[in-house]
């Protein structure tokens, strides 16, 4: 067992999980809530991971915290960039007693350490770390939602949402040469 959704089709072994059919990160609502979601997973469970896509992602610069897509020919630049740009651990949170801590180093000229504390944002953040549909939410965890999103904490794709920093629970050894 490993924890994963079952949502995407895989296959693991060892620590490397295989994506038996291409996301969809072009901005399509659930299946694109679900990709990121399962790639979040991984990248939480410690699982080096390899999937491709049919076309390039829409928003590159919000995901490329997640693992990149494995190569291939006749990609698109944005990819390649992103490959090459990734690092272990550039978006994570970690949970305390009533408040998650949140570091973002996808840009690094802007990282920035978040606090969420307030009940009904933590509440709401808690709620997306599962791809919801909007009109699951209350007005006030939409609004919640909304201002994740702005802070790109969370990706809200045509009427659903799922939140974006992973908790890192294995980090690569050792932790220091990132």
């Amino acid at each position: 067992m490993t924890g994963l959704p079952g949502t995407v089709a895989h296959r693991v072994t060892g620590r490397r999980v295989e994506v038996t059919e291409p996301l969809d990160l072009a901005g399509a609502g659930r299946d694109t809530a679900v990709a990121v979601h399962f790639l979040r997973e991984c990248q939480s469970a410690g699982f080096e991971v390899s999937w491709r896509t049919d076309g390039t992602p829409y928003d590159i610069p919000t995901l490329r915290h997640l693992p990149p897509p494995a190569e291939h020919p006749e990609e698109p630049g944005e990819l390649s960039d992103w490959r090459s740009g990734h690092t272990h651990g550039m978006l994570y949170h970690r949970r305390g007693p009533d408040f998650v801590t949140v570091l973002d180093r996808r840009e690094p000229s802007t990282a920035a350490r978040f606090t969420l504390d307030h009940p009904d944002l933590l509440a709401a953040f808690h709620t997306l770390l599962e791809p919801t549909p909007l009109d699951a939410l209350t007005p006030t965890h939409r609004e919640a939602a909304d201002l994740l999103a702005v802070e790109r904490l969370a990706l809200v794709t045509d009427g659903w949402a799922v939140a974006l920093p992973p908790r890192i629970r294995r980090w690569p050894v050792p932790c220091t040469a990132m």
